[in-house]
């Protein structure tokens, strides 16, 4: 009886729990029917990965191509430098042979200054227009073959027109600095541009033992003639440098700029980062408008002073060290028989006055001090930044300028003239890399172009302050030079962009 009672109350315990599941399963049911349906999210597409000309040659980094890169453009600076220096040297040669007075010495500079200022912008445009590989090259070719003809002139005015020829050369020459500074990563650049300043005191000084060795014994026609041969071996070695992968872009090339920077990477033993070269084509290439817009008109204007006050100090310190020398202007308290007979313009006109072998060896010590304070150089621009190292290398600049016109023994007037040649050097390099830095890859070349151009106004007007008032003033010559760097120390305060450790920007 019992047995039968607990199989009963079994038996309704599971009727119970399966009608308890049935309605719950109706009522689940229910509630699904009556909610609505969310739709399914599409799956999500992933986008491809890309990357900036800047982050491939940051990824890069720096290896053999760089090295390469840095020694064949920093070559060129040993042709432009040849070419520049040469007028230093070649100088009381030409007033021998042709009976020049000082202005006439003085208007050869300016000339190649003068083509040097109207082929900057030109070759700054081009550059920015239709690549910077190109303009270089055709700068190579031009400034050899009339630096050639520079050495069959017939006459004076023949000598000046080529020289003013060779300028325009050497002014597209100068644009290899801007294709050098696209390829190397940001934080070498400090390090690296400075350095190349090595190969312009070597165009100075083999220019310089060119006019010792050859000048007494075939002329300053065989000279020139020997001066080219860098030149020739150069054109050769610049065909291993590619074009610019920055200016690729910019001119909407993207396969061309891939394959370069495949090229460099397997040169270097590096990779590319993943995914695809993207950057916008830059429509407005080489608009010199973008230069004073209002972004960049600042920075635009005190550039130009900058750049003429560059060139008119550095070319002063060299002219004015030549025509110290060559007439004896010094004031040196143990100075021999010959250089105690000063030459002044107003009393005669002493046409032949050639160098001796201590004013060749003069030069050549002051020609090392372009690249002596290297160290100086890179430490100022890492750890104070640009804006900082061209104010304090223009206020030395200034002071120096001062004091070469106190009295001094020999040695004395080397080591200042040692020196002074160092911190224009150095400001010279720190506007450079300041310039090359701060304007964008559209307007990069044309902006180099037109500072380049105006730093030949500086050229061009500093032969006439060297060259001419110096023989009736030493102290009225060298003022000038020293005052244009004081008050170009103040405008550099006002420049609005610090570029130290900044990424080359591609567009305005």
């Amino acid at each position: 009886m019992a047995l039968k009672r607990s199989s009963s109350m079994k038996t309704q315990l599971v009727n119970a729990i399966q009608l308890q599941e049935v309605e719950l399963g109706e009522t689940s049911t229910d509630q699904t029917d009556n909610t609505p349906v969310e739709p399914a999210e599409p799956p999500k597409v992933k986008e491809p990965k890309c990357y900036t000309v800047e982050e491939a040659v940051e990824s890069i980094g720096f290896g053999r191509f760089h090295i390469m890169l840095f020694v064949i453009m920093g070559s060129a600076n040993i042709v432009e430098a040849m070419e520049i220096m040469l007028l230093a040297v070649v100088s009381p040669e030409i007033r021998c042979e042709w009976r020049l007075e000082d202005w006439q010495v003085a208007l050869v500079s300016t000339m190649v200054f003068l083509g040097f200022m109207i082929c900057g912008v030109l070759s700054g445009y081009l550059a920015d227009k239709y690549g910077r590989w190109k303009v270089v090259f055709c700068g190579f070719l031009w400034a050899s073959y009339f630096s050639l003809l520079t050495s069959f002139s017939p006459s004076y005015g023949w000598f000046i027109f080529l020289r003013c020829m060779v300028g325009c050369g050497v002014a597209a020459t100068s644009q290899g600095f801007v294709l050098k500074t696209e390829f190397i990563p940001a934080k070498y650049r400090a390090f690296l541009l400075p350095l190349a300043s090595i190969f312009w005191m070597l165009g100075s000084m083999l220019i310089i033992i060119l006019g010792m060795t050859v000048v007494p014994t075939m002329g300053w026609r065989w000279m020139i003639r020997f001066s080219i041969i860098p030149s020739i071996i150069l054109i050769g070695l610049f065909m291993l440098i590619p074009e610019s992968a920055r200016y690729q872009v910019s001119a909407g090339n993207i396969q061309g700029a891939m394959s370069t920077l495949r090229w460099i990477a397997n040169m270097n033993g590096a990779t590319l980062p993943e995914g695809e070269l993207r950057e916008p084509v830059v429509t407005e290439r080489g608009n010199a408008l973008t230069l004073i817009s209002p972004g960049l008109r600042r920075t635009s204007l005190l550039l130009w002073y900058s750049w003429f006050v560059a060139s008119f100090c550095y070319y002063g310190s060299v002219l004015s060290s030549s025509e110290l020398l060559e007439k004896n202007l010094l004031c040196v308290t143990d100075a021999d028989q010959e250089h105690q007979i000063k030459h002044n313009q107003e009393e005669v006109l002493c046409f032949c006055i050639p160098f001796n072998s201590a004013d060749y060896q003069t030069l050549l010590i002051s020609s090392l001090g372009e690249v002596a304070l290297i160290p100086l150089n890179i430490g100022l621009l890492n750890i104070f930044g640009r804006k900082p190292s061209m104010a304090i290398l223009l206020m030395l600049a200034a002071l120096f300028f001062m004091l070469v016109n106190i009295c001094t023994t020999m040695f004395g007037f080397t080591v200042l003239l040692f020196l002074l040649r160092s911190v224009v050097a150095m400001n010279f390099n720190v506007v450079y890399i300041y310039t090359a830095e701060v304007y964008p890859t559209s307007v990069r070349s044309i902006g180099m172009g037109f500072c380049t151009s105006f730093s030949r106004i500086g050229g061009m007007i500093a032969p006439f302050i060297a060259q001419v008032l110096m023989s009736r003033s030493v102290v009225l010559a060298l003022t000038p030079f020293a005052v244009a760097c004081f008050i170009c120390a103040g405008g550099i305060a006002l420049l609005p962009i610090e570029t130290r450790g900044r990424a080359l920007l591609q567009n305005a």
